[in-house]
């Protein structure tokens, strides 16, 4: 059984949250999967799912399952978004056009080149000590769900999928791409020369999630 499929040890004090939740880190689910995840009936999750419809927050698409009957997958709106962290986009976007008003294109590029410098610095100094590459990717994960990035790692292969749910930044980083471009080389450089990084999936191309696949880099 795989750890997505494991039941919760303990059923959620808001059935409904969970589902959100659960709808944002791992895409459409249907009612059946959700209810093994939660260790319910999977009628008591429709039930949730269609009060969640009523709100507009989740839509239901019929998908074909080979000679049976279509199975029912449920996902998100757009309408729940909101509901997930979003560090005060609307601000940040203002800020960013002001620095630039301000600063010009390579002003604002400096400052977003500090913020990941800075950035750097602080993860390397909540990842001081740890001696394997998975300790380190486990810790970063640990960090950026910290900062509301619903972070996961799933082991893929002999490396890993640092995979983030969720972006408080979208936004901010639509406005100004360099935000992501920088990212990336924040994790290169937090992960160390011992680690390959490359990003697999990007929300800013249409992705449902961002995701970086981690592995050890080969001797040569």
């Amino acid at each position: 059984m795989s750890q997505q499929d494991r039941p919760d040890s303990k059923r959620p004090r808001d059935p409904r949250r969970a589902i959100l939740d659960t709808l944002k880190r791992q895409g459409p689910l249907s009612a059946a999967v959700l209810a093994k995840r939660f260790g319910v009936t999977a009628m008591a999750v429709r039930q949730h799912l269609y009060a969640l419809q009523d709100e507009g927050l989740v839509c239901g698409e019929a998908i074909p399952s080979g000679r049976g009957r279509p199975q029912k997958q449920w996902s998100l709106t757009e309408k729940a978004q909101p509901l997930f962290p979003d560090a005060h986009q609307d601000l940040a976007v203002d800020l960013l056009g002001h620095m630039q008003a301000q600063f010009g294109e390579a002003g604002l590029r400096a400052i977003i080149d500090r913020h990941s410098a800075a950035q750097t610095k602080a993860y390397g100094t909540a990842m001081a000590g740890l001696k394997t590459l998975e300790e380190k990717v486990r810790k970063l994960a640990q960090l950026r769900k910290d900062e509301g990035y619903m972070a996961d790692v799933v082991r893929d292969g002999e490396g890993w999928l640092l995979i983030e749910n969720h972006c408080p930044v979208c936004a901010a980083a639509s406005a100004c791409t360099r935000l992501c471009a920088n990212e990336l080389n924040v994790f290169k450089a937090v992960l160390g020369a011992e680690a390959e990084v490359a990003r697999t999936e990007h929300m800013l191309d249409g992705a449902r999630r961002c995701a970086y696949r981690v592995q050890a880099r080969k001797s040569a």
